[in-house]
């Protein structure tokens, strides 16, 4: 069986990343196409698989792909697949469910692993992260554009035979967006890289991990952990760290720009808590740090309500503010929550759990591996 793998873009390092490892790991010898490569910011991982790359692949769009988001449709559609396959698996948030659309290519059964619709054409407050967005022009004149980008999302989606969402959240988009059914397998994490740590006692800081982008909350954060005067430390990289240091007070928060596995896990295991304010499509290291035995306090609308157990594995706040983030933290101090319990209830989002149900969506559609 000839197995192809699309990949949105492969400029930066994250949970989609490593989601489309253990595809990989499944299918070892799967060819695999993306908008752009980066070799050295992903680590060389995916080198030997890379079959093809787009148009745009050029040093200034790897460095700066926000600003040519309405080239990548195009880019997409007229990606050149380079062979006959049985089976296609898309890693898509949006734009690789739509490789080679507008070339003429044989009928190839095709599941989408659907991290999201594509967020710039159908919640334009995500244009945010543009160099150009809504707070210096307005949404009437940015419509335009979504509406266009909703068309050709729409189209790439009728392409697809089974849609696999990565959480319930997801699911309802894409039958909104859509009108499809998809199946929902939870990301996977990786339990022997993650895993509790029984330590006699916890370190005084709190923590937040994730890639550097005004929807995800790092504000909201430090804003609560500056008025606490507690310790928060905050892992990534991104469009907003410069901002997002500016607003951060150095006595209380600290940034790491890049850890190791080895490194995040132990900083999951000492950590009092993981704070998740964002509305996330699911949240890779949500889940991984609840496999540390982390208590997640998270917003409760997105992935964070499926993550989070209230009560048990953390807490949810219903208001996504730095007051409620000040509120939780001060409810959480005073329950004791079991870690080693915490750790086993990440069992459900394993890698082998994981690839075990893509084989079953793999092997109803009339594939063997």
């Amino acid at each position: 069986m000839k197995v192809a793998v699309f990949h949105d873009y492969l400029n930066q390092f994250g949970g989609a990343e490593r989601v489309l490892q253990t595809i990989l790991e499944m299918f070892p010898d799967a060819d695999l196409y993306t908008l752009l490569y980066d070799e050295k910011k992903t680590f060389g991982l995916f080198q030997k698989n890379i079959k093809g790359t787009s148009f745009i692949d050029i040093p200034i769009v790897r460095k700066k792909h926000r600003a040519f988001i309405p080239f990548m449709p195009f880019a997409a559609g007229f990606l050149k697949i380079k062979g006959k396959y049985d089976l296609i698996i898309s890693s898509s948030a949006g734009y690789a469910k739509g490789f080679g659309m507008y070339r003429k290519k044989d009928d190839v059964y095709h599941i989408c692993y659907c991290h999201s619709p594509l967020r710039y054409a159908w919640e334009i407050d995500y244009l945010k992260n543009l160099s150009f967005s809504p707070r210096s022009m307005s949404k009437d004149m940015l419509r335009p554009i979504a509406r266009w980008l909703q068309r050709w999302d729409k189209k790439a989606s009728e392409g697809v035979n089974v849609f696999i969402a990565n959480s319930g959240f997801i699911a309802e988009k894409i039958k909104s967006y859509y009108g499809r059914e998809a199946e929902v397998i939870y990301p996977p994490v990786n339990l022997k890289n993650f895993f509790f740590e029984l330590k006699e006692h916890k370190e005084d800081f709190y923590l937040m991990a994730g890639r550097l982008l005004y929807y995800k909350g790092f504000d909201l954060g430090i804003q609560a952990f500056n008025r606490m005067k507690k310790r928060l430390k905050i892992i990534g990289r991104g469009p907003e760290e410069k901002k997002l240091r500016q607003l951060a007070n150095p006595a209380y928060i600290e940034f790491l720009n890049s850890v190791s596995d080895k490194e995040l896990k132990e900083y999951y295991n000492a950590a009092r808590a993981f704070i998740f304010p964002q509305i996330e499509d699911f949240g890779l290291v949500a889940a991984e740090a609840q496999a540390c035995g982390t208590p997640v306090l998270a917003f409760n609308i997105g992935g964070g309500g499926e993550i989070v157990e209230h009560g048990k594995t953390g807490l949810v706040f219903k208001k996504q503010t730095t007051d409620a983030i000040i509120e939780t933290v001060h409810d959480f101090e005073g329950r004791i929550f079991d870690r080693e319990s915490i750790g086993k209830s990440a069992q459900r989002f394993s890698d082998v759990e994981f690839k075990k149900k893509l084989f079953e969506v793999v092997q109803r559609a009339g594939f063997h591996t």
